[in-house]
């Protein structure tokens, strides 16, 4: 019996030594990399028009050229007297001046105001969201945008995924990688956890341990 007693103490001995390293190793690989900082956003943001957003075009007095349009996959725009100007990379601010230029040809002193209808954004200012979210995506950035509010958007966590351990890759810092605590933010409300995300940075969200 005492014998019985002393090889399961040892079993669970090992087990707990086992767990113990396992619990270590994550806890590292947690702390790959720094924490993001908590504020990153630029007051003096502009929205650039990518592909796939929808401009309203307003000319002032000329009805007949006012229209809403899409952008095309190359970038360009399409309008009456006016074919193939490029709106990719550009704010609406400096889409309307082209127009009236382009529009001067035709039109005396036109008067043109673009208006964003729908939001894509250029592919170098997307957030991307991979790995284990319950909707991996990329979404469109927008002024003072937090984790959070990304995954909020990506339907949150899956069961298998290890918020801890997510990584926040910054490409607007030459792909520099920081650590993100969404366990702690999704599961235990620390709003202390909740970061500031920034143009084109990437969201990856790893596998936990079983």
């Amino acid at each position: 019996m005492q014998k019985h007693v002393s090889r399961l103490l040892a079993s669970f001995a090992r087990a707990l030594t086992a767990a113990v390293l396992v619990a270590a190793v994550a806890g590292c690989a947690g702390a790959r990399y720094p924490a993001a900082p908590a504020n990153a956003s630029a007051p003096n943001y502009n929205y650039i028009v990518g592909p796939g957003d929808t401009l309203s075009i307003i000319v002032w007095r000329n009805p007949e050229l006012s229209l809403s349009v899409p952008v095309r996959p190359d970038g360009q725009v399409s309008t009456p007297l006016i074919d193939g100007l490029v709106a990719q990379g550009k704010t609406s601010t400096q889409i309307a001046r082209d127009v009236e230029k382009e529009l001067g040809k035709y039109v005396r002193d036109p008067v043109v105001t673009v208006i964003v209808t729908s939001f894509v954004g250029p592919y170098s200012e997307q957030i991307r969201v991979v790995g284990e979210a319950a909707k991996p995506q990329f979404l469109a950035y927008k002024q003072k945008m937090t984790v959070l509010d990304v995954l909020i958007a990506a339907g949150g966590l899956t069961d298998f995924a290890d918020g801890n351990r997510a990584t926040l890759v910054r490409t607007a810092d030459g792909n520099k990688r920081y650590n993100v605590r969404l366990d702690d933010l999704i599961k235990r409300g620390d709003i202390g956890a909740n970061v500031d995300v920034l143009p084109g940075d990437i969201l990856i969200i790893p596998q936990g341990w079983f």
